[in-house]
Parts: structure tokens; C-alpha cells; sequence
């Protein structure tokens, strides 16, 4: 079974560089195009179950690639991202010109954030469920199947594995790809493929 990992288009906070966690934002038009690209690039995959995330975002990327694989979409709550509290809704720290280009102190705030937004409303890395068969494959049954999550950029199900790449966050429109042999042992294949992207661009957004 080969599960493809996609994570939503550029939403309307990823857009202004706005920490978004479980807030239901929708997608920006340039996230809608990224969901086409993503829904083309399935289309050769062989895709034959679509999982996502019961927020907008997800669900509206969802959508577009559905339409494309004419699949039905099935929701999970464990396909969400994380609540970082009192950090929702806020900015990502810019550079003194004001472009999107986060600053070093703006990088070490959002790598440590959600370590501490347990105490300030939200849910800390300590208590993300760890990657198991139940919360990265929710109701999947049957060796042939090759479902489609469409998560976000730190999903309570899904993390970066142990020998993490350079950067662990996902680009927004990304697939990452994992292979189970059907005898219990999973293997991640791709991390973050942005190929498919080529024509549309890349929002660089941060994970949240």
C-alpha cells in the first residue's frame, strides 16, 4: 500500500505570514491553483481513497483533488494540526523591509512555540500522538489500497521522520510518500516532493 502525505494549498494566513494552527482559514486563490497541480499530479498515482483533515483548508484542497479522482472524501479529526493557543491568528516575524522573509529570532520563536502553548491554551508537542498505524492510516483496510491524507505541516498524526531532512516543515502543496509491505513495517520513499509545483511556485509559508 502506498499512502501519499499532501499537504493543503496556501491558505489566506499563509499568504500574510499568520500562525493559523486549528483556525478554520480557507484557501488563497494561489492555494486553490497548488490544489490543482497536486490533484494532477495524483491523477498518475493511482489514488483510490481520499483522507482529510476536518479543517477548511485541508478539506477545500481535498475537494479539488476529489473532483479531479472523482473519489469521495472521508474526514478525521486525528488529521488535524495542532492547537497552538494563544499564538493563533498572530504574525511570523518579518524582516526590518517587511518582506516574508522570517528573521533568525522569528525561526527559534516558531520551532519553541508550541512546546510552551500547553500552558497558554493550546497543545504541546509532548502531547501530539505519536506515528502510529491507527492516527497516520485512520480506517484503511485492505493491502491494495493507496489513500491520499490531505494534513497540514505539523498534523498530530504525522511527523518528520527520525533522520529528519534539512528542514522538517512541509511546503504548502507538498506529497510525501510512504510504502507499507503489508507485514507491519512502514518506509517513508519521499519527503516533501514539490516537482509537481514547477508551473505554479511555491508560497513559502511557514508550517503552522
Amino acid at each position: 500500500m502506498w499512502l501519499y502525505c499532501v499537504r493543503h494549498g496556501e491558505s489566506a494566513y499563509n499568504a500574510e505570514g499568520r500562525i493559523q494552527g486549528q483556525l478554520d482559514v480557507p484557501l488563497s486563490e494561489f492555494g486553490r491553483r497548488q490544489g490543482a497541480a497536486i490533484a494532477a499530479a495524483l491523477a498518475a498515482l493511482s489514488a483510490d481513497a481520499i483522507y482529510s483533515s476536518p479543517l477548511l483548508r485541508a478539506q477545500q484542497t481535498a475537494e479539488i483533488v476529489a473532483r479531479r479522482l472523482d473519489l469521495p472524501i472521508r474526514t478525521d479529526e486525528r488529521l488535524k494540526e495542532i492547537n497552538v493557543g494563544i499564538f493563533q491568528g498572530g504574525c511570523e516575524a518579518r524582516s526590518p523591509s517587511g518582506t516574508r522573509k522570517r528573521l533568525p529570532a522569528g525561526r527559534q520563536a516558531s520551532r519553541t512555540l508550541w512546546f510552551r502553548a500547553a500552558n497558554r491554551g493550546g497543545c504541546s508537542s509532548s502531547a501530539v500522538a505519536p506515528p502510529s498505524a491507527t492516527s497516520s492510516r485512520p480506517g484503511i483496510s485492505g493491502p491494495q489500497s493507496s489513500p491520499t491524507p490531505a494534513p497540514h505541516g505539523r498534523p498530530g498524526g504525522l511527523r518528520p521522520p527520525r533522520r529528519r531532512p534539512r528542514s522538517p516543515t512541509l511546503e504548502n502543496a507538498s506529497i510525501t510518500t510512504v510504502h507499507y509491505d503489508g507485514d507491519g513495517r512502514w518506509e517513508l520513499t519521499a519527503y516533501n516532493q514539490i516537482a509537481h509545483l514547477a508551473a505554479v511556485g511555491l508560497s513559502g509559508a511557514g508550517d503552522l
